[in-house]
């Protein structure tokens, strides 16, 4: 059984920086790159209280492959990964789908940890903190790239010159 780098994705740029950093961890491992996007229903998980037909499930389901699709397209515009790429996408909770897709624990894991806000800097994403507890192999959590916080203060019409003034330089 060929080893596997597993890795979430949502079209975030944060998975888009763990797809890069996953593909990486995949060419030196010399393993196979397994993408997954998990999905759920408009409204709420497995167990939501609305009920759905199966033209919508249906719909649901060929959305979440465009997107994946899309985010697989934007991450390897430039070229192809140079690994051997499977694309997933499954009903559920992104923790769990996750974790239910390694296969041993010589896989690796990898998951975006997302933008870390003022006021909970400390804290990982919800579905890394999942992962982290019940992953049966290495989990790679991946800090977000510096220029997606700054990204989030423009959206949010925080950002101003002075932000990238005061900070200080990283240790070499």
């Amino acid at each position: 059984m060929q080893r596997r780098v597993v890795v979430g994705v949502s079209g975030s740029l944060g998975s888009l920086t763990a797809l890069h950093r996953a593909t990486a961890e995949a060419q030196e491992r010399n393993a196979e790159l397994y993408a997954v996007l998990a999905w759920q229903l408009p409204g709420g998980g497995l167990g939501s209280r609305a009920t759905y037909g199966t033209a919508v499930l249906g719909e649901c389901r060929e959305a979440a492959r465009d997107d994946l699709c899309t985010a697989l397209d934007t991450a390897f515009a430039a070229g192809r990964p140079g690994v051997t790429l499977v694309g997933c996408t499954v009903r559920g909770d992104p923790g769990a789908v996750l974790v239910d897709a390694v296969r041993s624990s010589d896989d690796l894991l990898v998951v975006g940890t997302g933008i870390r806000g003022r006021w909970s800097p400390g804290l990982r994403a919800p579905v890394a903190r999942y992962c982290l507890a019940h992953a049966p192999c290495p989990v790679l959590a991946v800090p977000p790239n510096p220029l997606e916080a700054e990204l989030a203060a423009v959206r949010r019409g925080t950002w101003s010159p002075d932000n990238t003034a005061r900070r200080s330089p990283r240790p070499s």
